[in-house]
């Protein structure tokens, strides 16, 4: 299968909400099955289009590629093809160093509150390219707001939705009983970052009543409280872009 053809196989998997990986052969030195720019789409399921030269090598960075579909970082990974004894995936002879690159749907973020910071915070996320989600119990203030809104009790709200290890959650609620209500639900989620809006004395208020309800500190260890970079925000806007900056640098990081 031709590159163009793998890309356009790609979009196609892309645009159905399908994860990707590519990877590339970007050098070789000696005797390899396949030279620079050969090309290999994996899916999910290890499924592939295209061969780097298949037999070990391959299969190894089509376990390379999942693990980069699930972390969201693309990665460089080196084979020599000498001694399958040694371990190498191979007897070619020779070397090659393949790049691989995840192509995945946008990464999720749930704004838990639809006031005026939610607002401001969705609008943001939206445009620093996350899918923003809003939810709030007061129907009424999700109505005009640009992004895709839930309602009504929060478990049931969010059942359907699909969050990962690459999801975020900010908590821009207007009080700690809503708190506390809500953070077991957002505690079973797998999203690596949730942060909670409010002075440290709101959110030791919240933890405590979290811990009695038999959450340990690991589980309560995930949230990050007050939320936002220090860059003296003061409006909403401001707000937004101090947790944006946050999220990303948080992102950048783990």
């Amino acid at each position: 299968m031709g590159d163009i053809a793998l890309i356009h196989l790609a979009a196609r998997e892309i645009d159905a909400g399908r994860p990707v990986a590519m990877a590339t052969v970007i050098a070789t030195s000696r005797s390899v099955p396949r030279h620079v720019g050969a090309q290999m789409l994996v899916r999910a399921d290890g499924s592939i289009s295209g061969t780097i030269g298949g037999g070990e090598m391959e299969a190894r960075v089509v376990s390379e590629a999942q693990t980069a579909m699930a972390d969201g970082r693309p990665r460089t990974v080196s084979y020599s093809l000498v001694d399958p004894g040694q371990g190498d995936p191979g007897v070619c002879g020779g070397d090659v160093e393949v790049y691989v690159e995840p192509y995945l749907q946008p990464a999720s973020m749930l704004i838990v509150g639809g006031g005026h910071v939610g607002r401001a915070v969705a609008e943001l996320a939206t445009w620093s390219g996350f899918n923003a989600i809003v939810w709030d119990d007061r129907a009424e203030l999700l109505a005009d707001i640009d992004a895709r809104c839930v309602t009504g009790d929060i478990a049931a709200a969010l059942h359907g939705l699909s969050f990962d290890e690459r999801s975020i959650i900010v908590v821009v609620t207007r009080n700690t009983a809503l708190d506390i209500e809500i953070m077991p639900t957002l505690l079973a989620t797998p999203c690596a970052y949730i942060g909670v809006m409010g002075s440290r004395r709101r959110w030791a208020t919240t933890r405590d009543a979290l811990a009695a309800l038999g959450h340990d500190d690991d589980q309560l260890s995930r949230v990050h409280n007050p939320i936002g970079m220090e860059i003296g925000a003061e409006t909403p806007t401001e707000i937004a872009i101090s947790i944006i900056a946050e999220v990303i640098s948080t992102r950048g990081h783990s």
